[in-house]
């Protein structure tokens, strides 16, 4: 036995995915993603510079 043909066999590659034509549906719909998307960026942005942590030690209420 010669060590070539020992061990795992490497997978096939597979087919390369066709890229499939959109509609105007995909189109409109990836757009409204895209704007979903920086909307909810620039959220997060504005949250973080809000204030955080400026209400000092919480008090657990127990007496």
């Amino acid at each position: 036995m010669s060590g070539r043909e020992g061990g795992k066999k490497k997978p096939l590659k597979a087919p390369k995915k066709q890229s499939k034509e959109m509609d105007e549906e995909d189109v409109a719909y990836k757009q409204k993603q895209k704007e979903d998307q920086k909307a909810l960026d620039a959220l997060k942005v504005k949250a973080a510079k809000g204030n955080l942590g400026g209400s000092g030690i919480k008090k657990s209420g127990k007496k």
